[in-house]
């Protein structure tokens, strides 16, 4: 369905077809918005090789698609180590520019934990992977304070949350106590250890992964904790091809059952990564997009098949992931089917299906499509 949407509020009308299942066609170029002065670069796509450094001065439609550019290249580049599954490669990318953490969530062997090792080395970040156990401590998370012997004063050893991309491996296997050590890292990119505060790398992405809650030996992760991942995403297995490509792959010469993530190239740093995210929070966002999603968020708090809706976090991550979408189709402003494209993964942990709903066998899947379609996308 083909809409019109004038992204500009004060300027000549552009008009932008929206098309849910295609590209967005602009039959006038918007007008740029003037943007705070910043230096976005990223200089380096190899050890050897560099790309154009771009000044944002001047907010041209140029910058803006050398920027979509470096994103495309930071998943090209972990498309190289993971075969196939490049949507949720996207969403990922999504979510690291968007500067939100993601869960993701599959049956074990569908690629969880390669994926967030491949975006670890093509970042080049310091990285750290905890492995949740029923065992598992706050303080092996966030870290304590020990006693020192030969200087005969406490020493704080810090945990694997001081880094910029931790790995919550099997997140939903350890406990709640365990898993809310994690919540004031995600939120405040801060952690306490025995009253005094320390702040993590900048920046700091959590990528948890967890295994259907019908498993054996699984904990429901707290509200309050789902609410602070910006993306739940589902993993599937691979298509037909894609899997036949990754058994020749593994058994190519290879002693052991994974993929070999060697041809994963670093193509920027964390601070580079800075900078694309701090040019996506320059995305325009229209008056009638904001109202557009919140009138999606309060609709799930209004659906008869939901019991519990999104707050008011949903609204705030749907404009997030939207201006992130816009920055890696090279555009300078968000559009209606930004919200749309994001909706499902937003949303999919943030509310709860009702009784009958869940007795019915209604998806969560097929309750947002219901909640987004329900909502009129802005028009010119």
């Amino acid at each position: 369905m083909n809409k019109q949407f004038d992204n500009t509020a004060d300027s000549p009308v552009a008009a932008v077809g929206i098309d849910r299942l295609g590209q967005p066609t602009i039959n006038q170029q918007p007008p740029v918005e003037t943007a705070p002065s910043m230096q976005s670069a990223i200089d380096s796509k190899a050890e050897t090789a560099k790309v154009k450094v771009v000044n944002l001065e001047a907010t041209d439609l140029e910058n803006w698609q050398v920027a979509a550019k470096q994103a495309n290249e930071l998943m090209d580049a972990v498309g190289r180590g993971v075969i196939g599954q490049r949507e949720i490669i996207e969403q990922l990318c999504i979510c690291l520019i968007a500067g939100g953490h993601v869960l993701i969530e599959g049956l074990p062997g569908l690629g969880k934990t390669l994926m967030a090792k491949a975006y670890a080395k093509a970042i080049g970040g310091s990285y750290h992977r905890v492995q949740f156990t029923p065992d598992l401590m706050p303080a092996d998370i966030t870290g304590h304070t020990l006693y020192d012997m030969q200087t005969s004063k406490w020493k704080v050893r810090k945990g694997p949350v001081f880094c910029n991309l931790l790995l919550a491996d099997e997140i939903n296997r350890a406990s709640a106590k365990t898993q809310a050590a994690l919540l004031e890292v995600m939120q405040e990119q801060q952690v306490t250890i025995e009253g005094t505060t320390y702040e993590v790398s900048d920046p700091f992405i959590t990528i948890a992964t967890q295994n259907p809650l019908d498993h054996e030996g699984t904990y429901p992760l707290p509200e309050a904790q789902l609410d602070r991942f910006l993306f739940n995403i589902l993993i599937d297995c691979p298509n037909e091809a894609d899997e036949a490509l990754m058994l020749k792959t593994v058994l190519s010469g290879n002693i052991g059952a994974t993929l070999n993530l060697s041809a994963v190239p670093q193509v920027m740093s964390p601070e580079h990564l800075m900078k694309l995210q701090q040019l996506a929070a320059l995305v325009h966002i229209d008056d009638r997009i904001v109202s557009y999603a919140l009138q999606i968020t309060r609709m799930t708090r209004q659906h008869q098949g939901i019991a519990s809706g999104a707050g008011p976090r949903g609204g705030i991550a749907l404009l997030r992931a939207a201006r992130a979408k816009a920055l890696i189709d090279g555009r300078h402003y968000v559009i209606p089917d930004d919200v749309f494209a994001v909706a499902q993964p937003v949303l999919r942990h943030r509310i709860a299906l009702s009784a009958d709903y869940q007795i019915e066998g209604v998806s969560l899947e097929q309750v947002i499509n219901q909640v987004v379609s329900s909502v009129a996308a802005p028009r010119q």
